[in-house]
Parts: structure tokens; C-alpha cells; sequence
């Protein structure tokens, strides 16, 4: 059961005419920020991070930044976000094939070398205590260039925000980002969890 139960899509104009921007990514607007908007302010100062994000400026694409918020979530054992990243790459044109190896990314060549440098890099910034170290400094920035790891760990740290949320309030899980958990990580120990 949530800490706090999640407000109705429509509750405040204001956020519900930012949120159209889950629409593209997830296919309806995540219960996390549902339950945000009780403030509203932080809902939209949310909703707005998130648009900026995700936005690409540099190389880094919708699916990859996806992936790295998979990684991320993960890592630090967030099912609800799980569940939510792995839908978001899929609809950012991610293929099975990349979902299903997403934990063999080291030994794969479905992943380029900069994807694998991002992906260590994921890892190594949530991690508790941090792990990010000068080995993986330079790997990133031999693949990088300073604003596209700005966008990359924004990813991170954006969904280090989620996962201590989502966690914390046991955020009830949408039907749709269940069906993406029981369908594209069915090969992992994903479960829906508290997520109820």
C-alpha cells in the first residue's frame, strides 16, 4: 500500500498540461508525480527537470538515456522505475535484443564502446557510497564531451530522485509499466514488489 495515495491526472491544469509530456514516454503519466502535484510546486519543478533532461543536445539519444536510467534504477533497487525505464527504451526504439542483454553489456557487441563506458559510469554514480573513480573519469571523457556527460549523469541523478521517491512512498505501479516489468525483464528477478 502507498504512503501516500496518488491524486487524480486532472487534479491541477497547470501539471497535468506539463505531464502530457509522459504521453510520448511512457504511454500515461507516471503515478510518482500523480502523487507529487499534493504540491504542485514540486510536481512541476519535477516534470520540467525531467524535460531537461531528457532532452538531447548532444549524442546521447532517447534510448540510450533510458537505459542508463534502467541501470541506474536497477542498481539501486527500484522496481517501480525499473519497470518504467525499460518501457521507455523500448518506445524510444530499443530492440529486444538490447533489452534482453541490457547485464551482459560488457561482453556485447549490441553495445558500443561509449554505450559501454556510459553504462559502467551509471553504475559506478549510484552506487552507495559512490564509485565513480579516476579509471572512469577517463573512459568518459575519451568517449564524451563535457555537456553530453552532463546529460548523462542528469539521467543518473534524475532518477536517483525517482528511486528514493518511488521506494519511499511505494509508489502503486501502473498496468502498463507492470506489463512491461512481467514482459521485457522476464529474464531478470524483476517482481512488482510493494508496488501495489
Amino acid at each position: 500500500m502507498p504512503l501516500i495515495t496518488a491524486l487524480s491526472p486532472d487534479h491541477d491544469h497547470d501539471v497535468a498540461e506539463l505531464a502530457k509530456f509522459f504521453n510520448e514516454t511512457l504511454g500515461f503519466c507516471p503515478n510518482s508525480v500523480l502523487t507529487m502535484q499534493r504540491r504542485p510546486a514540486i510536481a512541476k519543478a519535477f516534470i520540467n527537470l525531467n524535460k531537461a533532461v531528457m532532452d538531447n543536445q548532444g549524442r546521447v539519444t532517447s534510448e540510450q538515456k533510458r537505459l542508463i536510467g534502467y541501470l541506474t534504477s536497477a542498481n539501486t533497487g527500484c522496481r517501480y522505475c525499473q519497470a518504467h525505464t525499460i518501457l521507455a527504451a523500448q518506445r524510444y526504439g530499443s530492440s529486444a535484443e538490447r533489452l534482453d542483454n541490457i547485464w551482459n553489456f560488457r561482453n556485447s557487441d549490441l553495445y558500443s564502446e561509449a554505450e559501454k563506458a556510459a553504462f559502467e559510469f551509471a553504475l559506478a554514480a549510484s552506487a552507495a557510497p559512490n564509485a565513480v573513480d579516476d579509471k572512469t573519469e577517463q573512459t568518459m571523457k575519451k568517449y564524451w564531451d563535457d555537456g553530453e556527460i552532463v546529460e548523462i549523469l542528469g539521467v543518473i541523478a534524475l532518477f536517483g530522485y525517482l528511486n528514493r521517491w518511488n521506494d519511499s512512498m511505494a509508489t502503486t505501479m501502473e498496468d502498463g509499466a507492470v506489463a512491461a516489468g512481467e514482459t521485457l525483464l522476464s529474464s531478470t528477478d524483476w517482481e512488482r514488489g510493494k508496488h501495489i
